[in-house]
């Protein structure tokens, strides 16, 4: 009897390791570095965004250097607290030719009322609902925020990440 338990719980133990590996590659594969789908791309440089001020701002000018792209809201509470941080990336590495967007999927009114409490040095852009529908083209499947994607000067993704950033992601931008 005691053979069966045993047999039984180890058989239980390495399907649930199975799956927690299984489920490791499956995130992994979402979220690490790799080619974009051609649409995706496409989507993403045709896109124009509006600024907080009412100026134009259209994707296709971040082009042919190192862009970071910060989905966010204000009602999020990750995406305010990792703001700092990557404001501080950005001031550090803009003059390393490093561009930096934030994308607010946020009514405008409280995007602005935001932004004038706790100014970033990087552009905004308010992405609205459409902004949830670009995240999903580039790899946000769930449409959760934060979302950043890092692309190379070629346009290549570098990272995708769904949740709060750390300083050591960060940091690993320059790697």
């Amino acid at each position: 009897m005691i053979f069966a338990v045993n047999r039984r719980t180890a058989m239980y133990g390495s399907v649930a390791a199975l799956a927690a590996l299984a489920g490791a590659g499956v995130a992994w594969k979402r979220h690490s570095a790799g080619a974009m789908p051609i649409d995706a791309m496409q989507a993403l440089w045709a896109a124009e965004f509006e600024s907080p001020t009412g100026e134009p701002l259209a994707m296709r000018t971040f082009q042919g250097r190192p862009l970071v792209i910060n989905f966010w809201a204000t009602w999020c509470t990750p995406c305010v607290e990792e703001m700092p941080l990557i404001d501080a990336f950005y001031q550090q590495n803009k003059e390393k030719s490093w561009q930096v967007l934030g994308l607010a999927i946020d009514q405008p009114s409280l995007v602005r009322k935001f932004l004038s409490q706790f100014p970033v040095h990087y552009p905004i852009g308010l992405a609205g609902l459409n902004g949830t529908e670009l995240t999903k083209k580039l790899g946000n499947d769930v449409g959760g925020l934060p979302f950043t994607v890092v692309l190379d000067a070629q346009g290549h993704l570098i990272q995708r990440k769904l949740g709060k950033l750390t300083s050591e992601e960060i940091k690993n931008w320059l790697e």
